[in-house]
C-alpha cells in the first residue's frame, strides 16, 4: 500500500492519503473524497479502479483532525454511531482547506499532468460538491451527496464542472431535497445530474448494504468518460 503526506494549509499538521497509480507515464489526478467511515478498504478499492482507469488517485484521510486514520465499515451498529459521531464532529470548512491541499499535492505528483478532479461519496459527496463551488479543482463528481440542497443558490451559479450521481430512493436526501438540488443546476452548463431509479444511498459501494450493480455500473461508465474529458 503506498502513501503519502500531505501538509495542512493552516500549518495544525499533516495527513496521509493513500494513492494508487497507473501505469501511465503522465496522467490527470483525481482526489477521493470518503464517506463516513473514513479511508477504509472500499474507499481503497475505488482509489485503485480510478488507477485502472488511467488516472492518478489520491484518498485523504479527512477526519484526521478529529481520530487519524479511520477505518470502519457500515457492517455493525457500533460501526455506525462511530462514524456518526465523526460526521457530526466534522468541520466541512477545515474539511475543503484539506481537500484544497490534497488537490495542491496531486498536482505536484510525479507524473501528473497538472489537472485534478474531485470524486466524492455520501459526505464526499457533499464535500465534492463544496470544492466545485471553492476550488480551482478542473472537475468535481458527487455520488449522492448529502445536504446538497442548502447550496441551491452556489450551485445554480456554479461555473466548475459537476457531474451528480442521485439516488431516487435516497433515505439520507428526501425527494423534496432532491427536487431542489435538480431545479437549481437543470439551467447551468456547468452540471449534469442523473437520478438512479429504484436505488438506495450508496449503491455504487461494492459490498454494501444497498449495493446495484447495474445502476453502478452506469454511473461509472459515466464517470469515466467524465473525468477523461476534464483531465486527459
Amino acid at each position: 500500500m503506498a502513501e503519502i503526506t500531505i501538509t495542512a494549509r493552516d500549518g495544525s499538521g499533516e495527513f496521509f492519503a493513500y494513492l494508487a497509480r497507473p501505469k501511465a507515464a503522465s496522467a490527470g489526478a483525481v482526489v477521493v473524497i470518503q464517506e463516513i467511515f473514513g479511508v477504509n478498504a472500499g474507499m481503497r478499492a475505488i482509489t485503485d479502479s480510478l488507477a485502472d482507469w488511467g488516472f492518478l488517485a489520491i484518498c485523504p484521510d479527512l477526519f484526521w483532525r478529529i481520530e487519524p486514520r479511520v477505518d470502519i465499515t457500515d457492517r455493525t451498529q457500533a460501526e455506525w454511531d462511530k462514524a456518526f459521531s465523526l460526521f457530526k464532529a466534522f468541520d466541512q470548512d477545515k474539511g475543503v482547506e484539506d481537500l484544497e491541499a490534497a488537490v495542491a499535492a496531486a498536482r505536484a505528483l510525479a507524473g501528473a499532468n497538472s489537472k485534478v478532479a474531485t470524486m466524492g461519496f455520501c459526505l464526499g459527496g457533499r464535500m465534492a460538491a463544496l470544492m466545485a463551488i471553492r476550488s480551482d479543482a478542473e472537475a468535481n463528481v458527487s455520488y449522492y451527496g448529502v445536504g446538497l440542497e442548502g447550496l441551491a443558490a452556489e450551485l445554480r451559479a456554479l461555473r466548475r464542472p459537476l457531474l451528480m450521481h442521485i439516488a431516487e430512493k435516497d433515505r439520507f436526501v428526501p425527494k423534496e431535497a432532491q427536487g431542489t438540488v435538480l431545479a437549481a443546476v437543470a439551467p447551468n452548463p456547468h452540471t449534469e445530474a442523473h437520478v438512479y431509479p429504484d436505488v438506495d444511498h450508496a449503491f455504487a459501494r461494492v459490498g454494501g448494504q444497498h449495493w446495484n450493480g447495474r445502476a453502478a455500473a452506469i454511473a461509472n461508465g459515466r464517470t469515466a468518460e467524465f473525468l477523461a474529458r476534464h483531465l486527459d
